[in-house]
């Protein structure tokens, strides 16, 4: 009894651990508009600006995601939390784009480590026959953790000094935090090599998996655009087209849609795998028709109930499509298979909110996000086709 109740406690510090790292990840998210205001920049290098940040996951994935099965899960989750304290950094001082360019770089670096390291060190903490339980601290720190970073943010802009710099300086304590206690917690791997054996991780993709991975990594792309969408441009929206220049609320609203996630992937056990990703893509279809009466009619209720409903989409879509890409990998090419995943979700993320920003001068804010809405309701309508012809089996 002892022993679950310490394991479940390391676990549990774990999983604080992880959501302090991916918070920072979104702090700037309702900051953008003042960095407007600051630099004078538009909102295509808002778009890029947030984009830099997919870039530094998708390159930590491929150099580096296997590198904690290597040398160890402490010595990545250290390296991630010194790559997140040098972000805060960049964005205290930052007196230019230069300084948000590499702040945004440096955090996708440190979300890039600690997305499977951090992912396997809260399973291995737990007690044995925790597995389930501790999947859920998993999701829960990574998406409670992407919500918590824009309610942080933008309710001390709104109502404390510095608006630009305190969510920074308390990001940087928190992260000095985390490290206290990763410095207590255990090392769970036992057979660690050098890091000179750390060897770049290429995409790989079985035959077995191309009938689930289809389906999976297209619903996963529209589900990370629909975030890199609302945590980008979302702000600007609510301040230009709705004159909601509240930043707390503006952080808000992004926060629930990542809370949503949460409590969507919380609904696969019960919706089981096989349904949820055909669920999952329904409500995302409705969180992009939302979205679009939102942009349409200029109405934050409406904005409030895309981030619902299409969060929960997404967290459905991506956890089940996960499971199933997982159930059906070979298990020594699993980690490559998952990182291959992990890498499409993540340029939903970057490109489509390059190709907003792009458009947004041509067509206007509300125009841009249209047509980004159209391009997603493809892509998803295509993914529910395919599960529809050919549904995923339980055991797929």
């Amino acid at each position: 009894m002892n022993g679950d109740r310490r394991g479940w406690s390391r676990c549990l510090l774990a999983g604080a651990v992880f959501a302090v790292c991916m918070a920072g990840t979104t702090l700037p998210t309702p900051l953008y508009p003042l960095y407007q205001e600051e630099f004078g920049f538009s909102e295509l290098t808002v778009t890029v600006v947030y984009a830099v940040y997919a870039f530094g996951v998708i390159g930590a994935l491929l150099l580096a995601g296997n590198a904690s099965d290597v040398v160890g899960r402490r010595p990545v989750l250290f390296a991630g939390l010194v790559c997140a304290a040098a972000s805060a950094v960049c964005f205290l001082l930052a007196s230019g784009l230069g300084w948000l360019y590499t702040g945004r770089l440096l955090s996708g670096l440190s979300a890039g480590l600690f997305t499977g390291a951090a992912t396997a060190y809260v399973m291995e903490l737990a007690p044995p026959g925790g597995g389930s339980r501790a999947t859920f601290v998993a999701t829960a720190a990574t998406m409670g953790g992407l919500g918590c970073g824009p309610l942080l943010a933008g309710l001390l802009a709104e109502y404390a000094p510095g608006p630009l710099t305190l969510p920074f300086a308390v990001h940087l304590v928190l992260v000095a935090s985390s490290a206290a206690v990763l410095w207590r917690l255990p090392e769970t791997v036992r057979d660690r090599r050098p890091p000179s054996a750390v060897r770049p991780q290429r995409p790989a993709l079985p035959a077995p998996v191309r009938p689930v991975f289809g389906p999976a990594a297209t619903a996963s792309f529209a589900g990370f655009a629909l975030f890199g969408v609302f945590t980008s441009v979302s702000p600007a929206f609510l301040a230009h087209s709705l004159h909601v220049e509240d930043h707390a609320v503006s952080g808000l609203v992004v926060a629930l849609a990542f809370f949503a996630s949460t409590a969507g992937q919380l609904a696969v056990g019960p919706v089981g795998t096989a349904r949820s990703l055909q669920v999952g893509c329904a409500g995302l279809l409705a969180g992009l028709a939302l979205l679009a009466g939102a942009l349409y009619r200029e109405q934050l209720a409406l904005v409030v109930l895309s981030a619902l409903v299409g969060g929960a989409g997404q967290g459905l879509a991506f956890r089940a499509g996960l499971a199933a890409v997982a159930q059906a990998s070979p298990e020594d090419q699993r980690a490559a298979v998952i990182s291959t995943l992990f890498v499409v979700a993540y340029a939903g993320i970057s490109v489509p909110v390059i190709g907003v920003g792009l458009l947004v001068g041509p067509l206007g804010l509300e125009g841009a996000g249209l047509v980004f809405i159209a391009c997603m309701a493809v892509l998803v309508c295509a993914a529910a086709g395919y599960l529809l012809r050919r549904p995923v089996r339980a055991g797929d």
